[in-house]
């Protein structure tokens, strides 16, 4: 098959591509990098506005005009590369804006890929209208939302999130709704709000490449090493004050048993590089599953703090604390777990071994490519 896969986050699109190409397809990659992060793309589409010189005048000529510069060159670019980007076989678009540009843009842009391939997917991944509407109805018992609902001063904070609910997101998501071939969850924070969609073709887990992501058994020498790293543009979403307050109270308890490292917003090639040598890694709160930093670190063997929550143990036939630590959105619970690993390190070797058995059973890329594929076939 000729595979089109269109935007990327968390490197879910990198990992796919690699399973897709072990098991003999072809795969182009169309993106922007994702930010600061600067995933791989086999055709870099991203506006040139990043300088901070250049992006006050894209932010005044949009105030002026109404204009954004930046959507209309990312958009300009599309263009210049529609010929390499028809007909494939299937076309996922990672998320309904996948080359984040504004919404009339974006549906013109996928409007080409409609009219020009056979068959396209939307994966629910990042933020989209359906889990919007979701979390913003308090569906979830706690979500990304939770902070904005609770605290509308934090608007500002949340505006890339609140656009999807905004007329033209709204349009643009029932415009792909009709005419995609389906939706794919790519874990249950996703899974949850589709239920029931006629439109909805089930969970499909997030691929992790285990060839690449070697895992080290758990080595504790003399203090038990913690990560955090903080991504400050989203750490209000990501709930990271409550891990910043847990390991105070740690720091203050048991400043003689632990190493704390905490970072912020570092590429990917950095981030991942520095939690190498960790033994608990604090991921996020607001969340039911595990986003891909957390998968890629229980790869590795490292003991998480994330999202798994009852529905995720449920769905998968898992005890609490055997995978991964759910991190509840409290400081004192989330410090009491790490002082009962703090207290008990023979359970974080046994924890570590259990992550990456998760992952070789649940996450394997080659595994997940094939599950695409049969996926696709019958959308």
């Amino acid at each position: 098959m000729r595979i089109l896969l269109v935007g990327e986050y968390s490197r879910l699109h990198n990992s796919l591509k690699e399973g897709l190409v072990s098991l003999g397809h072809e795969v182009l990659l169309v993106g922007n990098g994702d930010g600061f992060k600067n995933y791989p793309v086999d055709i870099n589409i991203n506006h040139s506005f990043h300088h901070k010189i250049l992006k006050k005048f894209k932010v005044g000529f949009y105030k002026l005009t109404s204009i954004d510069l930046g959507s209309f060159e990312v958009y300009l670019k599309t263009i210049y590369h529609l010929n390499k980007l028809k007909e494939f076989d299937v076309v996922q678009l990672i998320n309904e804006s996948p080359l984040v540009i504004k919404a009339s843009f974006e549906k013109k842009f996928i409007n080409h890929l409609i009219k020009k391939n056979k068959k396209i997917i939307l994966l629910s991944c990042g933020i989209d209208h359906q889990c919007m509407s979701y979390m913003m109805d308090k569906k979830f018992r706690y979500s990304i939302m939770s902070p904005y609902l609770n605290n509308k001063s934090l608007y500002e904070r949340y505006q890339f999130q609140l656009q999807y609910l905004n007329k033209e997101f709204t349009e643009l998501h029932d415009f792909i709704y009709k005419h995609c071939n389906g939706v794919i969850a790519t874990d249950m924070d996703y899974h949850i709000p589709l239920l029931g969609h006629e439109k909805y073709l089930g969970l499909i887990p997030n691929p992790i490449n285990i060839d690449k992501v070697v895992y080290a058994p758990i080595n504790i020498d003399k203090k038990i090493k913690i990560f955090h790293g903080i991504n400050t543009s989203a750490e209000h979403k990501k709930g990271n004050h409550f891990f910043s307050e847990a390991l105070k109270i740690i720091e203050k308890k048991y400043a003689d048993k632990v190493d704390i490292k905490t970072t912020y917003s570092l590429p990917y090639k950095d981030y991942i590089k520095l939690y190498d040598d960790c033994h608990i890694l604090l991921d996020q709160v607001y969340a039911y599953d595990q986003g891909y930093n957390a998968l890629e670190a229980m790869a590795k063997g490292k003991v998480v703090f994330t999202g798994a929550e009852q529905e995720w143990l449920d769905y998968y036939n898992l005890n609490e604390d055997t995978v991964a630590i759910n991190a509840l959105p409290n400081a004192k619970k989330i410090a009491e777990k790490l002082e009962w690993l703090i207290l008990n390190p023979e359970k974080i070797n046994e924890i570590s071994k259990n992550a990456r058995a998760f992952i070789e059973k649940e996450h394997n890329y080659k595994k997940i490519a094939n599950t695409y594929l049969e996926t696709w076939l019958k959308s």
